[in-house]
């Protein structure tokens, strides 16, 4: 059995399937350089899973953190990402509930880093909460 969060990652994956000018290049916490061939990319990663008991019922209300790296070379980084930023929102918000398994999702910021590499590259990283819930002794289930 696979807990909530891990369903809900594969779902945002799945959910940016079709993103502007990056085809199949979305990935999972991967921790491999990207070669300039492998960019514009998308990166999924998360950064925090908190569980808060708001009711006196036997679920918990969790709040995922989750990051989505655009990684990009060009003159003007931010510039190239912008589109695929534009994109990739649009895929993230037109379902709130990613199928079902969400209750919420919620941006909360996006950030630029200028990247040294051997062209000039970049990461504009989009951050999102999703809220869901989960029973106290099953993380997979609600």
């Amino acid at each position: 059995m696979t807990t909530r969060r891990e369903t809900i990652l594969d779902a945002v994956v799945t959910a940016l399937a079709g993103t502007t000018n990056v085809s199949t290049r979305i990935y999972r916490s991967r921790v491999t350089a990207f070669t300039r061939e492998e960019t514009p990319s998308l990166l999924v990663t998360w950064d925090a899973d908190n569980p808060v008991q708001t009711t006196s019922l036997p679920t918990l209300d969790w709040t995922l953190d989750i990051a989505i790296a655009v990684i990009v070379r060009g003159d003007k980084p931010d510039e190239v990402a912008d589109p695929v930023v534009e994109s990739l929102h649009s895929k993230i918000m037109a379902d709130l509930t990613l199928g079902g398994i969400a209750t919420n999702i919620i941006p909360s910021g996006t950030s630029n880093e200028a990247v040294d590499s051997d062209q000039p590259a970049g990461i504009v990283t989009v951050n999102y909460q999703i809220k869901y819930r989960t029973s106290n002794t099953n993380l997979a289930t609600l």
